[in-house]
């Protein structure tokens, strides 16, 4: 009987206490820094408006409108930067120029870090040169795949050089918009050289010239070896994407053999008859018969020469 009162007591003064207890615990928890979208919004409206036509404002994802603290997905908690009255220095991320690259990217990760597209960021070239995501991507922007601009515009902002190239008179279809940059460069990473999409030029080039593949009877060499010996892949002034003009291209391999000697020579070949085309070749160039120069069927010696 004793023991039932002692029992019974004990209940009677912790009753009290469990509800209190609980109470203090749900305080602790809701006070975490965390201010919700509405208060975001109430300063920030016009990157609100522009963040509902994003990809990161569907329902599936973390940081959209239904989760209520969406902003602070990726900024942090904002509630001593509210206290500030909006001031700086309160510990809020920022995806300004001066936040380390590498920091920037890593708010990127937490959620796309399982994505296809980004498994081989760490040895891509843009991350060692210190390319953070939104160099390229906008939490904010309403583009595909959150892009800040598309493709060329986008890349040439940086790849000024290969902007300069395109603009010559034979290029690939990249300003024309029928071709994209990531056609061929994988912007994430990618095991090959200069991030191509492929184990090699040739395999990447092969891709649309499949008609340059082969296999031939009589193969030429340096076609088998890299398209770039004779091409130049983002543009030229020459036509085809040469990076010279034939017979200055053929002859910078073929000085010796066949038609020896100076450039243009007359050399077993044909001549103009103005008084300047006395040791000149006629038409000039060495397609005229070569044509098969990627690699010919031709069982005769004209197929080892490569010739129509």
């Amino acid at each position: 009987m004793k023991k039932r009162r002692v029992i019974l007591a004990c209940l009677f003064f912790l009753l009290p206490i469990i509800p209190v207890a609980a109470v203090s615990l749900t305080d602790a928890d809701s006070d975490d820094g965390y201010v919700g979208v509405d208060t975001c919004k109430a300063c920030h409206s016009n990157r609100y408006e522009s963040y509902l036509k994003s990809n990161h404002s569907k329902k599936a994802i973390p940081g959209s409108p239904a989760n209520k603290n969406a902003c602070e997905t990726c900024h942090g908690p904002g509630a001593a930067h509210v206290q500030k009255g909006g001031g700086r220095g309160t510990g809020m991320f920022a995806f300004v120029r001066g936040t380390d690259p590498d920091e920037k990217t890593s708010k990127c990760l937490n959620c796309h870090h399982d994505s296809r597209a980004v498994s081989f960021w760490n040895m891509s070239r843009h991350k060692v040169n210190g390319i953070s995501c939104d160099r390229c991507h906008s939490v904010h922007s309403g583009m595909k795949r959150n892009l800040k601009a598309q493709e060329p515009t986008l890349c040439n902002g940086c790849h000024l050089n290969i902007r300069a190239q395109q603009n010559k008179q034979s290029h690939h279809p990249l300003k024309e918009g029928l071709m994209k940059c990531t056609q061929c460069h994988g912007q994430h990473g990618e095991f090959a050289s200069k991030m191509i999409k492929a184990d090699s030029v040739n395999e990447l080039c092969f891709k649309c010239h499949a008609e340059k593949r082969g296999p031939f009877m009589w193969e030429h060499p340096p076609v088998e070896e890299n398209c770039l010996t004779c091409h130049v892949p983002h543009g030229s002034n020459h036509n085809k994407l040469l990076n010279a003009k034939p017979p200055l291209l053929c002859q910078s391999c073929h000085d010796v053999s066949r038609h020896p000697g100076t450039i243009y020579t007359n050399f077993e070949t044909f001549r103009g008859t103005a008084a300047s085309g006395k040791n000149r070749m006629f038409a000039r160039g060495c397609l005229n018969c070569h044509s098969n120069i990627h690699g010919s069927m031709g069982p005769s010696t004209n197929g080892q020469h490569f010739v129509r």
